[in-house]
């Protein structure tokens, strides 16, 4: 039977404590022989709150861990007549500017504007539009614009039936 031997590191100050949680569920806790992935079984995320800090890495089929990178803020809303966001997530508002003129406004403010803007908006009868961000981003928004290319578009700024966002940083 292995066994479980808890040392202290004559160096260290702080205090490692292992707590119990509240439920009438069983938990366990894998430890790997090496380096490795700590595995918890019993559903632990579920319900887990508070704050993670580092890399979040994992293996999804290419061999290794990577780290992952998380959509940082992202809307899907309606940009023709009074804006409806139909959802979003990390996006506290969105200002209309003027025909196919749009600040999206985010709920946490990004660490600094070097964040990456993906945008897509609809192509419907009257024609394709495509979508494009200013590239005056800031911390706390981003402006997006609208406009018609295709089926007698003149590429000029049109409000669109749906304009999606997404902010990778």
């Amino acid at each position: 039977m292995s066994r479980i031997a808890l040392s202290g590191n004559p160096s260290g100050t702080g205090t490692f404590t292992i707590a119990s949680p509240n439920s009438n569920s069983d938990r366990t806790l894998d430890l790997p022989d090496a380096a490795g992935t700590i595995q918890v079984s019993g559903n632990p995320i579920s319900g887990t709150t508070g704050s993670f800090s580092g890399d979040l890495s994992f293996n999804s089929g290419y061999g290794s861990a990577a780290v992952a990178y998380g959509c940082s803020a992202w809307v899907n809303n309606d940009g023709t007549g009074t804006l409806a966001i139909r959802a979003r997530g990390n996006v506290s508002s969105i200002t209309d500017n003027g025909t196919g003129d749009y600040t999206v406004n985010f709920t946490t403010a990004m660490p600094d504007a070097n964040y990456s803007v993906s945008l897509m908006s609809d192509f419907n009868a009257s024609g394709g539009f495509n979508a494009n961000a200013s590239d005056n981003s800031s911390t706390t928004s981003v402006v997006v614009y609208t406009y018609g290319i295709a089926g007698g578009g003149s590429g000029a700024y049109r409000d669109t039936d749906t304009v999606y966002v997404s902010i990778f940083r």
